[in-house]
């Protein structure tokens, strides 16, 4: 941070106008040391290049962009004086949010202390909302109900959805109950021993891996 000095710029001026060189950057250099006396009686503590640029070619002593040129470095020498000479620019007020705008409006005394423990519990639980936003990752399982990853000779990974996950209830139920030892019972029917069902007088209803096969589907 530039500090105040007590070098007035008047004398860094006339060094610079002691190097002599064309009367051109002479009278420049005259002409931006008014542009700068004048930015600080205004009261103003702003001589960045940008500023006094703009005063600069508003007043049509030179274009803004001359300043950053590396022949203009005594231009820059003359309005860093200034700014040393001035101090450095007051900081800015905190940007007051709307909503303490509005409680400053506020006259009874009782309220605007309601208020104030509204606003100050309402900041509280953004904070902390925008705190766990910023921790927080969510992964989000695009795969169908059931499904396994399988990987690929080629190493890929791929989701596999199995007979039984793509059952409904309603069929699952059904596949269930038609093997179920109750089910046979009540029908007088009976399970092979390679899956086959069989009636009361062991003719075959369903062929030879009936029971097998539906148990394979389930998942069973």
């Amino acid at each position: 941070m530039t500090s105040p000095t007590d070098i007035h710029p008047n004398v860094v001026l006339e060094s610079l106008l002691g190097k002599g060189g064309r009367a051109q950057r002479r009278t420049n250099l005259e002409k931006l040391h008014e542009v700068c006396r004048e930015q600080n009686e205004s009261g103003s503590r702003d001589f960045s290049l940008p500023t006094i640029g703009r005063l600069c070619e508003g007043q049509g002593i030179f274009k803004g962009r001359v300043l950053y040129n590396a022949q203009s470095a005594d231009y820059r020498t003359l309005i860093t004086a200034w700014a040393a000479y001035t101090g450095p620019p007051a900081p800015k007020p905190p940007k007051v949010l709307a909503s303490y705008e509005y409680l400053a409006r506020i006259e009874d005394p009782a309220l605007r202390s309601l208020m104030q423990a509204v606003v100050a519990e309402r900041d509280k639980l953004k904070a902390q909302v925008n705190l766990l936003k910023a921790n927080m990752q969510v992964t989000v399982d695009r795969r169908p109900l059931g499904a396994t990853v399988a990987s690929t000779p080629s190493g890929e990974s791929i989701a596999v959805l199995t007979m039984a996950a793509q059952l409904t209830p309603s069929e699952r139920d059904a596949l269930q109950k038609a093997i179920a030892p109750e089910f046979l019972t009540e029908q007088g029917w009976q399970e092979g021993s390679h899956g086959e069902i069989r009636n009361d007088r062991g003719r075959t209803l369903f062929d030879v891996g009936y029971a097998t096969a539906i148990r394979k589907v389930l998942g069973g």
